[in-house]
């Protein structure tokens, strides 16, 4: 019986051989699917805190419960690789932006507690498990030599979703669209460019073998502290900088959206430029520039008086977090390539621990003194730059810390 032309084109697509080259090549397959999830997750999250509490009548003791529903799958990450047992990597992040997808549509027509709470962690599902697949894939898929500018053009690709994003809901707000359909919009976008992504693109084969069991090694230890402090530092940032610009500057919701909007025309601009900077200078120089950066701009945020001054060091905050690349280009060199998928997972729940008690504890502390909120993020830097000086200034497999012996055979 003769096969319907879609399956045949499927089928087709699925035992192709990747080119490497032009529009199928994975770098612009990387792009366009973290294009796919920023149009939905950015905005969810711009809608956020009105829809839950205009359409679904939200007090803060319901925001604090689904922040931390939604942080569940972050969470949870690590268990990621045990479903690459049945499906490959490649297919995993496809099916993940469908649930960010269907987890977005579904939103606005569901406007009741529980019903919210269950979208989130749907969205939440497959925001992280596509996240924790796209980390492994992108280091993977790019050669080392070139890895940090191809992470800084996703970077950009994902900065130009998110402002794409903004515009679409304010010019739908704008028209009078309401959340309902503005949801279903944003997850529509993301499953039609998802269904593409599956018919157009082959299944690259991998180079190397996954492990389909968690890792967690010794000799990754720096690799493990500095994506723990990264993830501490950014829940300070993400938590309070912006909180700080409302409750002490009294910042509109238009002008924290217009923030939103210089930071990734920024990110889309330097990200790549930033990458280049990585390739040529190294991890260790260029996260030690970050770092210091921040211990200056956390220090600065602590008492700042001027709303002027605080919209700037909101835009190089963010900047600077966009040479975190070396964090994960770092790792790529160190890592023996069949590590890459599991330790990703892993890694992603690490980043994710300091979110589960990080926001609450600092909250007390915040009543008490903002300003200790953010020295506490200038030490946290730096204790980041402590651990940067460790990296080697040219790190390998077997010579991951300024302490390993170079050619030193890696521990299992």
């Amino acid at each position: 019986m003769r096969q319907p032309l879609i399956l045949q084109r499927i089928l087709a697509r699925r035992d192709a051989a990747p080119s490497g080259e032009g529009w199928r090549s994975p770098i612009v397959m990387l792009m366009l699917m973290v294009v796919a999830m920023e149009l939905s997750h950015a905005t969810w999250f711009t809608l956020l805190n009105n829809f839950a509490v205009n359409e679904v009548d939200f007090t803060g003791r319901e925001i604090g419960i689904l922040q931390s529903v939604r942080e569940i799958p972050g969470f949870l990450s690590f268990a990621a690789v045990l479903l690459l047992v049945f499906i490959r990597e490649q297919r995993l992040a496809l099916v993940s932006l469908l649930l960010l997808a269907v987890g977005t549509a579904s939103t606005g027509y569901l406007p009741y507690e529980y019903a919210f709470y269950a979208t989130t962690l749907l969205m939440s599902l497959g925001f992280h498990y596509y996240e924790t697949m796209a980390q492994s894939l992108s280091l993977q898929w790019l050669p080392k030599e070139r890895a940090a500018h191809g992470l800084g053009k996703i970077v950009a690709a994902a900065s130009f979703a998110a402002i794409a994003a903004y515009c679409l809901v304010g010019g739908l707000k704008y028209a009078g669209v309401d959340f309902r359909h503005i949801y279903l919009i944003a997850g529509g976008l993301t499953l039609a460019i998802t269904c593409w992504l599956f018919l157009a693109f082959p299944v690259f084969p991998e180079k190397v073998a996954q492990r389909k069991t968690l890792v967690l090694k010794s000799r990754y230890w720096l690799y493990y502290a500095l994506v723990f402090m990264s993830g501490a530092r950014r829940q300070i940032f993400l938590v309070f900088a912006g909180f700080m610009m409302v409750e002490k500057f009294g910042y509109s919701v238009e002008a924290i959206a217009l923030l939103f909007i210089v930071n990734h025309a920024f990110n889309m601009v330097l990200a790549p430029q930033i990458g280049k900077l990585i390739i040529r200078f190294g991890e260790r120089k260029a996260l030690m520039l970050e770092y210091i950066g921040l211990i200056g701009v956390f220090a600065t945020y602590a008492f700042v008086t001027d709303p002027t001054v605080a919209a700037v060091l909101y835009v190089v905050d963010h900047a600077f977090f966009a040479i975190a690349i070396a964090i994960k280009t770092y790792f790529q060199k160190i890592a023996s390539p069949e590590d890459i998928a599991p330790t990703a997972g892993v890694a992603f729940t690490i980043n994710h621990i300091a979110a589960v008690f990080l926001p609450v504890m600092l909250g007390f502390v915040w009543l008490q003194s903002p300003s200790a909120v953010f020295l506490l993020g200038a030490a946290m830097a730096a204790t980041s730059l402590l651990l940067s000086v460790m990296i080697p200034r040219a790190p390998v497999e077997g010579h991951e810390t300024i302490f390993a012996r170079r050619g030193m055979q890696p521990a299992e």
